[in-house]
């Protein structure tokens, strides 16, 4: 199998709200989101060892009656469907484990079929910033918002579980731009404000912004509560 995994976390009781998983990281990605904090497995990801899907399977086995699944990040796992993407996701679904599934929707074809499949149980997308010109700051890129539209109607019309979340990063993400990343996703089921990391951000200059005090977050989730009910903090 082609799949590159370049991290594992063995156990984590974040990634996943309620679940137990381990989560896996792919390499590359197609954003250039200055305050990501996987860089390296962007830029330099050969200096990340690779780790054999043989483990990872044994590590889940020998846990079966512990860990509920995996949460399948990055990177971008959808840029992995031509290196074995899915092949891995069967293999992990018939070993009887969930999979929580992480994207930033640019592939809306990848989900679909991920969907057709029924390989996820789970699906999170990052929203960067509000569907505008405001985007291509967050993404890094010069963002084809109509991918990202497409991608938000295909998880929120698929009938799983699912949440949409924003990174919030003081200099970048204002309470009026989540106020608009609300209003675009208007009776969506949870929407996650998550808390910005500065440490190994890709962007230097933000290694020295402190993040917003919960405070701050509170106000943000009394923005979002009018278009979305469900709303929580995350890493704060």
């Amino acid at each position: 199998m082609d799949l590159e995994i370049k991290g594992f976390i063995e156990t984590s009781f974040l990634d996943w709200d309620g679940m137990v998983v381990s989560t896996l990281y792919v390499p590359y990605c197609n954003f250039r989101c200055p305050f990501c904090h996987n860089s390296g497995l962007i830029e330099k990801p050969r200096e990340h060892e690779t780790v054999p899907v043989e483990r990872i399977e044994k590590f889940l086995l020998e846990r079966k009656d512990f860990i509920d699944g995996i949460c399948l990040t990055g990177g971008e796992p959808c840029l992995h469907e031509k290196r074995g993407l899915f092949e891995f996701m069967r293999r992990i679904k018939k070993l009887g484990f969930k999979i929580k599934f992480d994207s930033n929707g640019y592939l809306p074809e990848c989900l679909i079929k991920v969907l057709a499949e029924e390989l996820a149980d789970y699906i999170a997308m990052d929203i960067k910033g509000p569907l505008d010109e405001r985007y291509d700051r967050l993404s890094g890129i010069k963002t084809d918002l109509d991918k990202i539209k497409q991608s938000i109607k295909i998880i929120m019309e698929s009938g799983l579980p699912y949440e949409f979340r924003t990174t919030v990063v003081p200099s970048l993400i204002t309470g009026e731009d989540i106020e608009a990343i609300a209003k675009s996703l208007a009776g969506a089921e949870k929407f996650v404000i998550q808390q910005f990391a500065a440490e190994h951000c890709w962007d230097e200059a933000l290694r020295e912004v402190k993040p917003y005090p919960k405070e701050k977050l509170e106000e943000f989730m009394g923005l979002i509560k009018p278009f979305v009910s469900d709303v929580i903090i995350r890493g704060a």
